[in-house]
C-alpha cells in the first residue's frame, strides 16, 4: 500500500458537508468515487476537518492508500479528471509515510469566514459570504473576540449535537479584519486553533456580528463564555461563509524538498 495526502479545494454548495452519506452528495463520497476510477473496489478516506453543509474548503487536508505507487502530480490530474463537473479539485499531492493521518498528524486548524456588506444582492460572491446590510463595528468586534483567545471551557459556543469528548479548548487567533473585496466592503474572521468544537467558529461570528451591530456591548462576550451555557450564545450564522483554509502540520508534507 501507499499512501498519499491530498490539499482538496471544493465548493460546499452542491454538497451535505465533508463526511460520506447515504444518498447525500459529500465531498468525501465524490473524491471516493474518483478513486474507484483508478483503482476499482470501495474507497476510504480520511480527512483534517469535518465541514458542514454548504461550507468550504481552501486547505481542507485527506489521505488515500493506494495498492500500486503513482506519481503524485499524475494522482493529483486522474483525480481531478474524474472530479469533473463537480466543483472539487485536488491542489496538490504527495506521498506520506504509511503513519501519517489527516486529521491524527495536524496540529492546526485555520478558518476563514467572510462577511459581504453591501445591500444590493451578491451576483459573483452569492454562496460564499454571509452578506448584511448594514456596517459593522470591528474595533468593537476584536475586542468581543479577544475574551475568547487562550484556554476555555466553550460550552456556550458548542452545538447541542457535538461529539467531542470535553469543551474545554484552546483558541489561539480570532482575528477580525476590515477588507475591500471585488464585491464591497467584507469582514474577514480569522480563526486558528488546535482543533475545534461542532459549529463553534460559526457560534463566534455569530456572537461578534452582535457586537458589530450594537446590540450587545464587546463585553457581554466574556459574560456569554462564563455562562457555559449554550442558551447564552448568540445566533449561530449561516455556513457559506465559511472556509477551512489551511491545515498545520510538524512538517508540511506539501512543500516541495
Amino acid at each position: 500500500m501507499a499512501r498519499f495526502a491530498l490539499k482538496v479545494e471544493y465548493h460546499g454548495a452542491p454538497f451535505n458537508g465533508w463526511q460520506r452519506q447515504k444518498d447525500q452528495p459529500s465531498v468525501q463520497g465524490a473524491i471516493e468515487m474518483a478513486l474507484s476510477k483508478l483503482q476499482p473496489g470501495e474507497h476510504t478516506i480520511a480527512a483534517a476537518g469535518r465541514t458542514d453543509t454548504g461550507v468550504h474548503g481552501l486547505g481542507q487536508v485527506a489521505h488515500c492508500d493506494m495498492d500500486r505507487e503513482w506519481d503524485p502530480f499524475r494522482l493529483s490530474e486522474a483525480l481531478n479528471y474524474h472530479l469533473k463537473p463537480l466543483p472539487v479539485a485536488i491542489v496538490a499531492c504527495a506521498r506520506v509515510e504509511d503513519d501519517w493521518h489527516a486529521r491524527f498528524s495536524a496540529v492546526e486548524r485555520q478558518y476563514l469566514f467572510r462577511i459581504l456588506i453591501r445591500r444590493a444582492p451578491a451576483t459573483h460572491d452569492a454562496g460564499q459570504v454571509w452578506q448584511l446590510n448594514n456596517d459593522l463595528d470591528t474595533d468593537a468586534m476584536q475586542q468581543g473576540a479577544d475574551f475568547l483567545l487562550g484556554q476555555h471551557d466553550f460550552t456556550t459556543f458548542r452545538s447541542s449535537i457535538c461529539q467531542a469528548q470535553s469543551p474545554v479548548k484552546t483558541l489561539d487567533e480570532l482575528r477580525v479584519e476590515r477588507v475591500m473585496g471585488l464585491s464591497g466592503p467584507e469582514v474577514h474572521f480569522h480563526v486558528r486553533a488546535r482543533s475545534f468544537l461542532h459549529n463553534q467558529v460559526r457560534s463566534f461570528v455569530g456572537t461578534l456580528e452582535r457586537v458589530g451591530a450594537g446590540a450587545w456591548a464587546p463585553e457581554d462576550v466574556k459574560h456569554a463564555l462564563d455562562a457555559c451555557d449554550r442558551s447564552a450564545c448568540g445566533p449561530v450564522c449561516p455556513g457559506h461563509g465559511l472556509y477551512l483554509a489551511r491545515v498545520g502540520y510538524p512538517e508540511d508534507p506539501f512543500r516541495a524538498g
